[in-house]
């Protein structure tokens, strides 16, 4: 398999800074989370599609978005598995806000890999103190197959412009920065786009089935003029490389916050099997009822299993790294899916109702099979895996 990470500088991986302390933020991050967002306010969110903008920015602002930038840079230094936990505590509770880390986190990580060093000074320190990313792949037609991308980066003098159209952008809605990702040349390129330049409309996508907060958006570029200094490094390289940096964060990051929602699952169907009585007995004492809460906890184990020998892969540069993490996002994504149906299915007419944590992680789940790569494009990318190893 592919590696699809372009390393601009060493000094650029998280893992490389000598200020990381991975013992201290870990549980100062978790208890912002914990302040920030409980089953009420998730359930507010997801009702009026969208996060209050004080919590995104002071989200942002203590490093709960992007806890990988390195500490030299304003943020918090999470090694991979810290950031892991992290992001499938917040996922148990809200996935849409799991989703706004996904996307910050994913805007972060691009700038470390593709970033020239001043690029790097200048736009890190922002991502980590509040100011938020949205990372612009998907087009009308190019959606698994990005190489059919047909947004343009042309080069004018000492500007680019950027021309094309993005649909299904997660937190494009409370973005002050794009990623945009669109052909240069005879290769691709990622470019940053102030949020607010001219040129730039914003859409929001109206009543998405999950991660209902999570501010997706479609996105038109009419001309839209940047400095060329805007231009991350890498540019000409192939579509494969340059999106399979930002993807390989991306999916990591879904991955863990299937985790998440499985553990809120297991909480949900736990309290309710053991306070629920039917036969004159509770739930939890019948067998088929039972049969269905380890299941759910073996997809759980599974599931964070997977994540946490991918995120051990990131943590010491495995060559492993890229198929451990899809390997990652397609166990989990699947598990959560299927979990979320089986946790529904305990609760019966106690969770099929709007506004139930299972039923909001039934939605969200199903998203989870289709983000960052579909399950389908990760069995094909496994089974290229296991044919190039195993042959």
């Amino acid at each position: 398999m592919a590696d699809g990470t372009a390393v601009a500088d060493p000094a650029a991986d998280p893992a490389a800074d000598p200020a990381a302390d991975p013992a201290a933020g870990p549980d100062r991050l978790r208890a912002v989370a914990a302040e920030l967002v409980d089953d009420s306010a998730a359930d507010a969110w997801d009702r009026a599609g969208g996060i209050p903008e004080e919590i995104v920015r002071t989200a942002g602002a203590q490093g709960l978005m992007a806890a990988q930038i390195p500490r030299r840079y304003g943020g918090p230094g999470l090694s991979s598995a810290d950031n892991g936990e992290l992001t499938a505590f917040v996922g148990s509770r809200c996935s849409s806000l799991r989703s706004l880390m996904t996307s910050q986190g994913m805007a972060a990580w691009t700038v470390q890999r593709l970033g020239e060093r001043q690029q790097r000074a200048a736009l890190l320190p922002r991502l980590a103190g509040g100011e938020q990313a949205a990372v612009a792949f998907s087009e009308p037609e190019a959606g698994s197959d990005l190489s059919a991308m047909a947004t343009r980066i042309e080069p004018d003098g000492d500007s680019v412009v950027v021309t094309g159209e993005k649909v299904w952008i997660t937190a494009a809605c409370y973005a002050d920065l794009l990623v945009v990702f669109g052909r240069y040349g005879d290769g691709a390129a990622a470019v940053v786009v102030p949020a607010t330049a001219p040129g730039v409309t914003v859409e929001r996508v109206p009543e998405p089935m999950g991660c209902r907060a999570a501010g997706h958006a479609h996105l038109r570029l009419d001309g839209v003029r940047v400095p060329a200094g805007d231009v991350l490094g890498g540019a000409g390289q192939s579509t494969e490389l340059l999106v399979g940096t930002a993807l390989s964060y991306g999916r990591m990051s879904v991955a863990w916050g299937c985790v998440g929602i499985l553990r809120g699952c297991l909480t949900a169907v736990g309290r309710h099997a053991r306070t629920r009585h039917q036969f004159g007995k509770p739930l939890a004492g019948h067998q088929l009822v039972a049969r269905h809460v380890a299941e759910l906890l073996a997809a759980e184990q599974t599931a964070t299993r997977a994540c946490a020998h991918a995120s051990h892969c990131w943590d010491t540069r495995s060559p492993e790294m890229v198929s451990a993490t899809v390997l990652a996002k397609y166990v989990s994504s699947r598990q959560a899916a299927a979990g979320a149906a089986t946790a529904v299915q305990v609760l019966a007419s106690a969770g099929a109702r709007d506004g139930h944590p299972v039923a909001r992680a039934y939605r969200d789940a199903k998203l989870m099979e289709i983000i960052e790569g579909s399950s389908e494009i990760c069995e094909l990318l496994l089974a290229e895996h296991a044919l190039s190893v195993y042959t």
